[in-house]
């Protein structure tokens, strides 16, 4: 990549020559990117092409073999593990959502607030103003305001997308890590979805890996295609849709 010092002061998240390999296959291959401080990044490309893998080393649940990974032009991330990782600023939502599901949805954003101090000490806590009022503000931001006493297990498949997202704003993140959020949507819940992202960048980096073309057009936001472990292509949708590689392995299939 090349970049220069400035790019590394600037940027929030930086990779350059990254690799990982796992018996003998190179899951990512000097893989090298650079994510602004207040922006959103769409990553996309084939199965196999090194996306989770890319975030897996982000949070620390991999370690590279060679690059460098820093945050915010100074943390080295390959120093830490992944709770100190989440301790920084870096929140990551897995493809399948995960909520306490005999919970109610105002709950489950009171679990996440709290942190390290467990679910029954959560569930006895009486939350501050403060804390209330930062509830009610991602109650409103994820659209859930009028389910704030529905159990969580109630919830279709998009509401869960949604509070898990929730949950993790709830944790004040700098950078967060959304894996395939539209995945299993219906149409309507995956243009909320987009509407919501946006939403959220505007106070925090966001990076989304995600299959779904349309959704990816509805962000509108810079998109980097991964290919056998590094950056194929990189620019707007149709920029990338337009190169003759990314139809190639990705897009012609």
């Amino acid at each position: 990549m090349n970049a220069t010092n400035d790019q590394l002061a600037t940027s929030l998240l930086y990779l350059d020559g990254v690799t990982v390999s796992f018996d003998g296959f190179r899951a990512l291959n000097r893989l090298s990117l650079v994510l602004g401080k207040g922006e959103m990044r769409a990553i996309i490309g084939p199965n196999g092409a090194g996306k989770t893998t890319m975030m897996d080393v982000i949070t620390g649940k991999t370690r590279p073999d060679a690059g460098d990974v820093f945050f915010e032009g100074a943390i080295d991330l390959t120093k830490h593990d992944e709770a100190e990782i989440a301790g920084l600023g870096i929140g990551r939502k897995f493809q399948k959502p995960t909520v306490f599901e005999s919970q109610t949805v105002r709950d489950n954003l009171e679990l996440a607030l709290a942190g390290d101090r467990g679910i029954f000490a959560t569930l006895l806590h009486r939350p501050s103003a403060e804390e209330t009022s930062r509830i009610e503000a991602i109650l409103e931001t994820i659209r859930l305001g009028h389910l704030r006493d529905r159990l969580a297990g109630s919830l279709s498949h998009g509401q869960r997308q949604w509070l898990e997202i929730g949950m993790l704003l709830a944790q004040d993140p700098k950078l967060l890590l959304v894996d395939e959020p539209a995945a299993g949507m219906t149409d309507e819940e995956t243009k909320e979805t987009a509407i919501l992202l946006k939403r959220i960048a505007q106070t925090h980096s966001v990076v989304v890996v995600e299959h779904d073309m349309t959704f990816v057009r509805d962000l509108d936001v810079k998109v980097t295609v991964l290919h056998e472990g590094s950056v194929l292509a990189e620019g707007t949708l149709d920029h990338v849709s337009a190169d003759p590689r990314v139809i190639e392995v990705y897009l012609g299939r």
